[in-house]
């Protein structure tokens, strides 16, 4: 029996706090999601364009609410999954993520997820439902 299987709801899964956000992490993204707008990687643009700096792609920070669930991926996977941008993250924020079982059905567990910065703001709120594998 998972770990994941073994929660109550309103039980948390482990946080992740990821490394601060680095101008290269955006790069890379940038790269890898075809999102080459440059208020995610260049200053005055991302000046030119009101900010106080360059912000973190939205779909970045989405893109890691998932590694909440990674050691888990063996016992089924992110079955659905439904996010509402709340905050921008600059460079150098550090992100927490964080998940909270909210309901059991069958074989599927919904999970609230957020990402929260180092202020205590959410940027990042939705949720997501881990579709567990059925063990015979």
């Amino acid at each position: 029996m998972s770990i994941l299987s073994q929660l109550k709801v309103g039980e948390p899964v482990k946080e992740i706090q990821l490394e601060p956000v680095s101008r290269m992490d955006l790069i890379k993204y940038s790269g890898a999601s075809g999102d080459f707008n440059p208020i995610h990687t260049i200053d005055e643009e991302a000046r030119n364009a009101g900010l106080p700096g360059i912000i973190a792609h939205g779909m970045w920070t989405m893109g890691n609410l998932a590694k909440l669930f990674t050691d888990y991926y063996e016992d089924g996977f992110i079955q659905d999954y439904s996010i509402r941008f709340k905050g921008m993250v600059f460079l150098n924020d550090v992100i927490t993520l964080q998940a909270t079982l909210k309901e059991k059905q069958d074989n599927k567990l919904h999970f609230q997820v957020q990402a929260v910065n180092q202020q205590g703001k959410v940027v990042l709120k939705g949720e997501a439902v881990f579709h567990q594998y059925k063990m015979d």
